[in-house]
């Protein structure tokens, strides 16, 4: 997984292929520079000394600092842009991959939030550490050049430093990796626990538990302190060894460069020049605490491979025909859920699915509709398998409601056509012949017009409350405060304006009175004729509106059969009382 990583931060550093080379040109000019200043200041420095000034040195002097200090402001400014451009790319692909993966991608919330934002973000700076520590090496390197042609002696002192200094980069990055990947994981599973205490919190105030929810949110809080305090004692001891290097180093050559001053090989601004050199040949030492940067970036890498490399079923590509919306599963399982499921909901039904919390209740209307995949068996759309249908043509034929929507867009309007597309007869090739089909999204298919968002709401029963808002249906998501049975209509809209062959309600009218659940009901069957219907739900009204009850229990399909054969058996009357109507 490491080497994974390692090349996945190869290719992040290749992403900009023309500021990269500019950035390694400002750094190649600073350092260019920075090597030959102490010569030049050395040269100025003897020149006063013997009473000689020179304005031709003190040019060069102020030339040679000008433009370190533009290649390093120039660079910096680039590798600011290289480091955004290349976070954006990596937050692209890990939140395409997330989307790809569904609802069983087996990350959690806050977990996958952390992996988008502070590890793409620390990963995608890898082009600028790159070039900033290679500038360190040249530098390192070219000093230590400069002390050999200034004299040999200088050169040979501060060379037997150098395995000191390369022993010290390279225990550091050894004792850093375990922990800073350890310190990104467990940070990871904070952000995850924080992220459902606050998606919690008026629960967790109406049950009084929030002293119960910190501890639990804190737990692995200890795990983090143990990292954070291994990785933070690895690198300030790496931090006061390289302080007490550098010095020592400097001693050691500046009395080498006394003698030298003594023998006459070396003048006063010699031996300044030999102290710079000194300083910049170092310049690898005082940039160890980079490496600390380097390796969280490495496990940043670890932790954003993990999320690439798990497996996305590849999308069908077989085009949704016109058909009556008749549902299968045959031998369906999924692990901890359901083993050998078989069920068939007749075309243009209406099909209440019951069961106590935790029978599998959404599962199994998310196999229905293809939101999840099943391990074993398969799941049919008018004798089609689902995972073989085009996606978007999928999500078009078959529409959900959830308990709690998500409402997303820019206004409410937006919220209710949110990705839904017009459906359009077209003519399409199927197994040797042409069929029709209503559905074309993706194809050539718009989005649906403000009239089709203005009749889905009439259907849900919410028109009346948006036209109410400061700007109608123009009013921005943000300022429409909407209640929570206000909410679950326009996301019944939001599916009801996509004209599905299959509406399936996973709850979704939990939350309004029965008389208004039973209008909207009514209201559905005119908006939508001859579609199938799937209701999920725990009132035993709802359920004798349905045609038939699928009724869950154990793990099975306990029976399925009109709500009235069903009550005559207590423990399906039960099952009501338990679900709390």
């Amino acid at each position: 997984m490491v080497r994974s990583g390692d090349r996945l931060l190869l290719s992040v550093a290749g992403l900009d292929r023309v500021r990269l080379p500019l950035i390694a040109l400002a750094a190649l000019l600073a350092t260019a520079a920075g090597l030959l200043l102490p010569e030049a200041l050395a040269a100025a420095v003897d020149a006063a000394i013997g009473g000689r000034f020179s304005w031709p040195l003190t040019t060069w002097l102020i030339v040679l600092g000008t433009v370190g200090i533009a290649g390093d402001v120039v660079g910096g400014v680039l590798a600011i842009t290289v480091t955004s451009n290349a976070t954006a790319w990596l937050r692209r692909r890990v939140a395409s991959h997330l989307l790809a993966l569904g609802p069983r991608s087996g990350f959690q919330e806050g977990d996958a939030i952390s992996r988008i934002t502070g590890d793409s973000s620390r990963a995608g700076g890898i082009a600028a550490m790159a070039v900033q520590l290679a500038s360190a090496v040249l530098v390192s390197i070219g000093a230590v050049v400069a002390l050999a042609l200034l004299d040999p002696w200088l050169a040979v002192v501060f060379v037997a430093s150098v395995p000191l200094a390369v022993l010290l980069a390279r225990s550091h990055l050894r004792l850093t990796a375990d922990d800073t990947l350890r310190y990104q994981r467990v940070s990871g599973e904070l952000a995850a626990r924080l992220l459902d205490a606050v998606a919690g919190l008026r629960t967790i105030t109406a049950s009084g538990i929030a002293d119960a929810e910190t501890e639990r949110v804190l737990r692995p809080l200890p795990g983090l302190g143990i990292a954070g305090r291994g990785m933070w004692r690895t690198q300030a001891r790496m931090v006061w060894r390289a302080a007490l290097l550098l010095p020592a180093v400097e001693l050691v050559v500046l009395v080498a460069a006394g003698y030298g001053l003594m023998g006459g090989r070396l003048s006063v601004g010699d031996v300044l020049a030999a102290l710079g050199y000194v300083a910049l040949g170092m310049t690898m030492v005082t940039q160890i605490p980079l490496l600390t940067t380097l390796s969280m970036a490495r496990s940043c890498a670890v932790r954003i491979v993990e999320v690439l490399d798990t497996p996305v079923a590849s999308p069908g590509c077989e085009p949704v025909l016109v058909g009556p919306g008749r549902l299968e599963l045959h031998g369906v399982g999924l692990e901890g859920v359901f083993s050998d499921l078989d069920l068939t909901v007749p075309p243009g039904s209406s099909v209440a699915v019951v069961g106590r919390s935790g029978s599998g209740k959404s599962v199994l209307v998310g196999l229905l509709g293809g939101l999840l995949t099943p391990d074993r068996g398969v799941a049919l759309l008018d004798g089609v398998p689902l995972h073989l249908l085009r996606p978007e043509q999928l999500r078009a034929a078959v529409a959900y409601a959830f308990e709690r929507p998500a409402l997303l867009g820019e206004s409410i309007g937006d919220a209710v056509g949110y990705g839904a597309l017009e459906s359009r007869e077209c003519v399409v090739p199927s197994g040797g012949h042409y069929a029709v089909t209503r559905v074309c999204a993706g194809v050539d298919a718009g989005p649906v017009g403000a009239e089709a968002v203005r009749a889905a709401c009439h259907a849900a029963r919410v028109h009346d409350v948006l036209v109410r808002l400061p700007e109608g249906y123009r009013t921005p998501l943000a300022d429409t405060p909407l209640s929570g049975g206000e909410a679950q209509r326009v996301g019944l809209a939001r599916a009801l304006v996509r004209r599905p062959r299959v509406l399936i309600l996973d709850d979704a009218t939990s939350s309004l009175d029965t008389v208004t659940e039973a209008e909207v009901e009514h209201a559905i069957d005119d908006a939508c004729p001859g579609a199938t219907r799937i209701l999920v739900t725990h009132r035993a009204a709802t359920a004798a509106r349905a045609e038939r009850v699928v009724w869950l229990d154990g793990g099975r399909v306990r029976a399925f059969a009109p709500h009235e054969v069903l009550w005559r058996e207590p423990q399906y009357r039960r099952e009501f009382l338990a679900g709390g109507s």
